[in-house]
């Protein structure tokens, strides 16, 4: 199969007008997870040529802020249209690097699509305010202006939906934008920067090279990025380690970073719950993706009325769902990105094992011989929250624990480092109510009737604690590409000072 997946990647890279020279030849070889073949050899970026990059960045930037915002608009128009028409192409080039089935890879670029047109709109509301003023004759106002580059720092499970929440609303903000790919990834980086291209030169001499830059490379370029100050905001999604680094990095210099990180998301069944909908909820939520989202449902609390009802059907569901090759037949599990994650996921079963547990499932399929990593997904009944439940395992492994009491699962959920994702099946009205309290959930995202996977582009999308506390995406996630800027306008004919204070020169006043 080798080569006939080497020549379709080279096929779908030609139909998305990717130059041949990007990914062939070059040091970063990128191996498919459907197989394990590799597929491409692509050229990496220097040091020297990441900060020339960025300098003409910072160039791109200062024409571009001079483009009205509605007019920014129009470009990432025209990236929503190119997306659209290429939508076949990369969606399968996404299935072929990362391995998701075909309908997640084309649901991927959806959510492209969908937050360029969110940011369409978004151009006529970078909304100020009108503040009343307690001096006479006197007028507050806030306005938001760029904030100038903007650094991308992107995952492989997602390797361009995530550029795009950053990127369309930062382009329609008036900053440029940078962008760090995987080194698992980046070939659908390499397209979708093709496309942007093409939608730029469409758009016409109003987008200034250089508006947005790809640096393919290693940890080595995204460290460079990060340390610039000529990169006011830095955005990162990966795991915590990564965001800790990149935090306080950013940080040291002053700069904004916008962290999303891990999540070790949770769901609560009650027992009110409409227990059909949950299966079918929770085998998605967990098992989608093979377990490999920021918001994969990993920890799944169950009131002990319903739980000898639920459980064992789950375990059937864990024992049948199909698992193979998503390009050559219809398996809703497809394989985990590489050899890391598997042993990864076979430590944390032992671990959750040795605690007391009882496995289901998680053992290696067959596919594709020993270069791929098809896995079975894993449901592990655990007695408590210990040991590897409380860390975050990116794959799919669901911990299953029984409670008591509503406020006991509350608890349960939020006694973790993470603050992401979670949900409640419930209809039980005063039990959702709970949840979404102030003392309830303590996530960033909180769902009902439904898996904690899955976010729409237009809420804000981010969670709190060891997550990172960014957002972005849709709400008012624009602001974090922006300054905000507070103008006080006298327009009288006098010097009336705030709060009263008195400041008289060569015998003129300034009355309070």
């Amino acid at each position: 199969m080798t080569a006939s997946l080497r020549s379709e990647v080279k096929a779908l890279l030609d139909s998305l007008d990717v130059s041949a020279d990007l990914y062939t030849g070059g040091s970063l070889t990128v191996k498919s997870p459907l197989t394990g073949d590799v597929i491409a050899e692509v050229v990496e970026i220097g040091a020297e040529q990441a900060k020339a990059a960025i300098a003409r960045s910072v160039d791109a930037f200062k024409a571009w802020r001079k483009v009205p915002a509605p007019r920014r608009g129009e470009l990432v128009r025209l990236l929503g249209e190119e997306l659209r028409a290429n939508k076949e192409a990369l969606g399968r080039l996404v299935t072929l690097e990362v391995g998701k089935v075909p309908s997640e890879g084309l649901g991927e670029v959806q959510e492209m699509i969908d937050i360029c047109d969110f940011a369409v709109g978004l151009s006529r509301q970078l909304y100020g305010l009108t503040i009343q003023s307690e001096r006479p004759d006197h007028r507050l106002t806030e306005q938001w202006h760029p904030a100038g580059p903007v650094g991308i720092i992107s995952a492989f499970n997602f390797p361009v939906a995530v550029w795009s929440w950053n990127a369309a609303l930062a382009l329609v903000c008036g900053d440029s934008v940078i962008w760090k790919p995987s080194e698992k990834t980046p070939l659908t980086a390499l397209a979708t920067q093709a496309l942007f291209l093409k939608a730029a030169a469409r758009f016409g001499s109003d987008a200034p090279a250089a508006l947005s830059t790809l640096l393919v490379g290693g940890r080595e370029i995204g460290e460079l990025m990060v340390e610039d100050r000529r990169v006011p905001v830095i955005s990162a999604t990966g795991s915590t380690r990564m965001g800790r680094d990149v935090g306080e990095r950013v940080a040291r210099r002053f700069g904004r970073s916008i962290l999303e990180l891990g999540g070790n998301n949770a769901s609560i069944v009650t027992p009110s719950a409409d227990l059909d909908l949950t299966l079918r909820a929770v085998a998605f939520g967990a098992m989608g993706t093979a377990g490999q989202r920021c918001t994969t449902l990993r920890r799944l609390f169950v009131h002990s009325s319903v739980y000898d009802t639920l459980v064992p059907n789950l375990v059937t569901v864990y024992k049948t769902i199909s698992v193979g090759n998503p390009v050559e037949g219809d398996a809703l599990v497809g394989p985990l990105i590489d050899a890391a994650s598997f042993r990864m996921m076979q430590d944390s079963l032992k671990a959750a094992a040795d605690a007391g547990g009882t496995v289901h499932g998680g053992t290696r399929v067959d596919v594709n011989g020993e270069a791929s990593f098809y896995v079975r997904p894993a449901m592990v009944e655990m007695p408590s929250q210990t040991g590897p439940v409380l860390e975050e395992t990116f794959a799919p492994i669901l911990y299953v624990m029984k409670y008591d009491t509503l406020d006991e699962a509350i608890t349960l959920q939020n006694d973790v480092v993470q603050g992401l994702s979670s949900s409640i099946f419930a209809t039980d009205i005063r039990e959702v109510e709970q949840f979404l309290s102030a003392q309830g959930s303590d996530c960033g995202i909180a769902n009902v009737n439904m898996g904690p996977s899955g976010a729409e582009i237009g809420g804000a999308f981010g969670g709190e604690k060891e997550t990172g506390g960014g957002r972005e995406s849709g709400s008012d996630a624009w602001k974090a590409y922006m300054r905000r800027q507070t103008n006080a306008i006298n327009y009288g004919r006098t010097l009336p000072l705030a709060q009263g204070v008195k400041f008289d020169v060569d015998g003129g006043s300034a009355d309070a």
